[in-house]
């Protein structure tokens, strides 16, 4: 029987960590707890580091190079010391309502062909239970100012699809899921290549090409409590750059993008960053 790993990835955020580890250490589906915490600037690692726990680890990363990057230093660290095993990986504002939530989700990682599962995910009033990955058309017309939101649902699934107990999805997001490490490895890890987003997508395009399936357990619910501890670090303009470079990586290295999507794609990134530094203008003038 593989061991079931936690592996919490901290940054700037004790308390919602210090939270969720209350809340699952306990639980006991769970072998091992750790905490990767990806290099905080403020006293997280300190307090985290205080806690005395037998079946918890704190890891702190030498510097913060993006949340796969953590995820990687993470699963190696499982890996050496568990060899096959299942891991959990989480942000640190989750919330888990039972250790048989858990157990559910690992019976369904259990099954030969599934490489990652996922739960349905409760977020700012909505379910989250995966997606399509998105075509390079898809995306430019989503980046569209103004307007780009009304393609963005073109990738959900339709409600009807998650009508069993389990359903394959081509996306799964990564603010909680579970991922068996010899998957981890046959996908040569996380690309370290971008700082924060699209992880999601890149690991989806890697998967493709196993023999393994995306899972989301519709039975299963957990809470995203959206603290985002990156909000608390960097400002809306630079999320905004950040999400982009990685979408130009992803569409570059892994979405097959011909150099006209490219283009176009960069294009509306230009226009909806004027369109944001216009609305910035516009509500500064307004305060005043």
């Amino acid at each position: 029987m593989r061991k079931l790993i936690f592996i919490i990835i901290n940054y700037n955020d004790y308390p919602k960590t210090k939270r969720l580890l209350d809340n699952i250490k306990d639980y006991k589906v769970i072998d091992h707890i750790y905490i990767v915490d990806n290099h905080s600037n403020d006293n997280s690692y300190d307090k985290l580091n205080k806690i005395k726990l037998d079946k918890l680890t704190v890891i702190r990363t030498e510097e913060n190079k993006g949340f796969a990057y953590a995820l990687n230093i993470g699963a190696k660290e499982v890996i050496k010391k568990y060899g096959k095993a299942d891991i959990i990986f989480s942000n640190s504002d989750i919330i888990i309502n039972s250790n048989e939530n858990l157990e559910i989700l690992k019976k369904t990682l259990d099954k030969k062909d599934v490489g990652l599962v996922g739960p349905v995910i409760y977020e700012q009033g909505h379910l989250n239970r995966g997606w399509h990955l998105p075509s390079p058309k898809d995306e430019i017309l989503a980046n569209l100012p103004l307007i780009g939101r009304k393609f963005i649902t073109r990738n959900h699934y339709k409600e009807d699809y998650y009508k069993n107990e389990t359903s394959e999805v081509e996306v799964l997001s990564f603010c909680f899921f579970l991922i068996k490490t010899k998957v981890i490895e046959e996908i040569n890890f996380f690309d370290e290549n971008t700082f924060l987003y699209y992880e999601e997508n890149i690991t989806s395009s890697k998967l493709k090409n196993t023999k393994y399936r995306m899972l989301v357990n519709n039975n299963i619910t957990i809470i995203h409590d959206h603290s985002a501890s990156i909000d608390k670090s960097i400002n809306y303009i630079n999320k905004f750059k950040i999400l982009k470079k990685s979408q130009v990586y992803f569409e570059e290295h892994y979405n097959k993008a011909s150099k006209l999507e490219l283009f176009l794609l960069k294009l509306t990134i230009r226009l909806t960053l004027i369109t944001l530094y216009v609305r910035i203008f516009i509500r500064g003038g307004l305060k005043k």
